[in-house]
């Protein structure tokens, strides 16, 4: 089976994600950030066969990203809702939507993000919540083994080299 590219559409995520693997959960997540609820809308924004669109869906909702819920009886159809845990990926679309802008739309960015209060550009950068350091700043911080880390782990993280991250 043929892999579809995604390198010549606008959207900095799915750039971005033809760089960093499987494409159509990310999207699909994308689109519901964005709004869209219904597989008719999905199936038209992705220009993604009803089959894998069917097949990715049910994934999202198994893995409780998404949120099944009937919204027609007769016939019966369905709408995806973001559940918690998928409305938690914003923060992700949204750094792929500044890292795809910055890497990988030469002609220049086709989606930016604005602050509704003062209609500016924002920059997304990633924090860290208690510091308010900005996490991607070299040498702040490290990747440390966490308490339920295995000895594999363990190891692999006390050999980081002091440069790292």
């Amino acid at each position: 089976m043929e892999r579809k590219s995604f390198g010549h559409m606008q959207c900095p995520i799915a750039r971005s994600l033809e760089h960093v693997g499987e494409w159509w959960s990310i999207l699909i997540l994308r689109d519901a950030l964005y709004g869209l609820t219904r597989f008719d809308e999905f199936e038209k924004s992705l220009g993604i066969a009803p089959n894998m669109l069917t097949r990715r869906l049910k994934g999202l909702v198994e893995s409780g990203l998404l949120e099944r819920r009937k919204y027609n009886a007769h016939p019966p159809r369905y709408e995806y809702v973001l559940t918690e845990i998928g409305r938690d990926f914003r923060g992700v679309v949204l750094s792929l939507v500044a890292w795809g802008n910055k890497h990988f739309a030469p002609e220049g960015p086709s989606v930016l993000l604005k602050n509704i209060k003062t209609g500016k550009t924002a920059v997304p950068v990633l924090m860290d919540k208690v510091s308010g350091e900005e996490i991607t700043a070299p040498g702040l911080f490290k990747v440390v083994a966490g308490p339920a880390a295995d000895e594999s782990i363990r190891k692999r993280m006390s050999a980081q080299r002091p440069s790292a991250l």
